[in-house]
């Protein structure tokens, strides 16, 4: 493990940066109504989007099985194109809105976003690099994280997580098409997943097949991890910074010098970092993990005791 800990900081620091970049990103959102749901309260929100998820998954792995590859690369570009045009309208427009008409900064900021997913779009599909792949994740994770965290409520977010969880153990562990879903995202160079070189001349380019490399127990010069690893227990990250505040009947009380929604939300942040920390220790391992289950488990771990500390026991999961 020793020899990997550059790399496995690395992946840290990502997963760190995101969230705070989703949590910077979440009141902005709130305030141009980019919820996913109309009513983040709702249970049935996360069922929804665990069944999209399949529904996603499937189709990729249907496109793959049929030897349709090409066209299951053109669905994932496709997806990322949508998703960035999404998540960086918002940006664009503030940067603009405060020197210029509002209409027009909103027009602008929208065919900027359509432009910027038609270049990053472009650039992934001829020169998917590992160091483009990873700001291309990054971005999105953080993006995504953040509408994720601000249209699902306390009760559904952990509803999301476990569900997630099992899904994430029982595709990897039992069915093992995670893995066979991992092995055609490396094999197209799509950025579904982060990728951290172990050794400096690494080329995301020249990346053999990983079922391959783990069949035959050779060594791998990367570290990969899925953006879902980063995103979910984000959303709870984000979740806690936005529904713990005083406008939603949460006592507005401060813990260690900060509000008591943000301090929930760093602790949560740190026990996904604590169960990132363990599941590294299986990953050196050598055989695939599902990441969720420690991660997600230690994002919820990590919300319960700070919020204990923070609010004792006052409506601790969102239920009056």
């Amino acid at each position: 493990m020793r020899k990997d800990l550059a790399s496995i900081v690395a992946m840290a620091v990502m997963l760190v940066v995101s969230q705070v970049a989703a949590l910077a990103l979440a009141p902005i959102f709130v305030d141009f109504q980019f919820q996913a749901f109309p009513d983040a309260s709702n249970p049935v929100n996360p069922l929804i989007y665990i069944v999209l998820i399949l529904a996603f998954t499937a189709v990729i792995l249907l496109l793959v099985r049929y030897k349709r590859r090409n066209i299951a690369k053109y669905v994932v570009l496709g997806s990322i194109f949508l998703t960035v045009s999404f998540v960086f309208i918002v940006p664009l427009y503030l940067a603009m809105w405060w020197w210029m008409d509002p209409e027009l900064a909103g027009n602008l900021a929208t065919l900027g976003a359509f432009l910027l997913a038609i270049l990053i779009s472009y650039a992934l599909y001829k020169y998917p690099e590992w160091y483009l792949v990873d700001t291309v994740g990054i971005s999105i994770a953080a993006g995504v994280t953040a509408v994720l965290g601000i249209s699902f409520a306390i009760l559904p977010t952990f509803l999301l997580l476990v569900g997630l969880a099992l899904y994430d153990a029982w595709a990897v562990y039992r069915s093992k098409h995670m893995v066979t879903l991992a092995d055609e995202m490396t094999s197209q160079k799509l950025p579904i997943l982060l990728v951290v070189p172990k050794k400096a001349s690494y080329s995301y380019l020249d990346q053999k097949s990983l079922k391959e490399q783990i069949a035959t127990g050779e060594e791998r010069e990367a570290m990969f991890m899925g953006l879902g690893d980063i995103i979910i227990p984000g959303v709870l990250v984000v979740s806690a910074s936005t529904f713990l505040r005083p406008e939603f009947g949460y006592p507005g009380t401060g813990v260690l010098g900060l509000p008591a929604y943000l301090f929930v939300a760093i602790a949560t942040m740190i026990g996904a970092l604590v169960g990132f920390t363990i599941l590294m220790r299986f990953v050196m391992r050598g055989n695939p993990q599902a990441g969720l289950p420690l991660l997600n488990g230690g994002a919820i771990a990590g919300y319960i005791v700070s919020f204990a500390l923070a609010f004792g026991t006052f409506r601790a999961f969102g239920l009056a």
